[in-house]
């Protein structure tokens, strides 16, 4: 039994250009079973950041290590299978393919993982159940509101059992209700183990949803505060909080 964070960045820092780096030597770990937010502003680096702990871009110095795995030193084929098998991700816009039913989305991640086709259609309709939408299977995504579209996004990203899941702004496109539902099928998923890191710009979101909250300025970490009942309070010596 292992003790090693679930992420563990280190000194990370990206540079596109000869202008200021999009991220900025961060050091940040999360433990397994975490759900931790990182919040910031547009051009704060979060996306960077999600970018290179999904292993779409590599560091420019910097080591990202997810699950064990040195993400920054693997190559294009390396990384399309550290995707399949460790990372599930949840998108704003949900990115589901309109020319496929709820059931055949949901189960993409397993038909290129390799997964028979009967146990990737029991897997599925598994998760449908429990996300509540399994009166759906057979519909397309056009036809569903935007709370049941990021339902079946959440089981398509749950579908290979991901070490950790990625929620990259999950309510941005949702109504106050929907967003709710969101927000509480998080909770539930983090109460049951699954690791978490959701990146948003919604405060509010960030101190209900997660266990901590870490800031991005300028591609830095601004603060790392734990969220509890009575407030935030700082983890580390990033800075006060606001």
């Amino acid at each position: 039994m292992t003790n090693a964070p679930m992420i563990d960045l280190r000194d990370a820092t990206k540079k596109y250009d000869d202008g200021p780096p999009a991220l900025a030597g961060v050091t940040l770990s999360v433990a397994a079973g975490e759900c931790v937010a990182i919040l910031g502003h547009s051009g704060s680096g979060k996306s960077t950041l999600l970018n290179l702990i999904a292993g779409l871009d590599k560091p420019s110095s910097g080591t990202v290590t997810v699950d064990g795995t040195r993400v920054d030193q693997l190559g294009e084929a390396g990384s399309a299978k550290y995707r399949r098998a460790s990372i599930g991700m949840i998108f704003q816009f949900f990115n589901l393919l309109d020319d496929l039913t709820v059931l055949d989305n949901i189960m993409v991640p397993a038909q290129l993982a390799g997964m028979g086709k009967r146990e990737a259609q029991r897997r599925a309709v598994e998760l449908l159940g429990s996300l509540d939408i399994d009166r759906h299977v057979n519909a397309y995504p056009q036809r569903l509101s935007g709370g049941q579209r990021q339902r079946v996004a959440m089981a398509r990203a749950l579908m290979n059992e991901p070490a950790l899941l990625l929620a990259d702004e999950p309510t941005g496109a949702l109504d106050s209700s929907s967003a709710e539902d969101v927000r509480q099928l998080l909770l539930e998923l983090n109460s049951d183990g699954q690791t978490i890191l959701l990146v948003t710009h919604d405060v509010q979101l960030a101190a209900s949803t997660a266990r901590r909250t870490i800031e991005l300025v300028d591609g830095a970490v601004e603060r790392d505060v734990v969220n509890t009942a009575g407030g935030a309070t700082v983890n580390s010596s990033a800075g006060a909080v606001r």
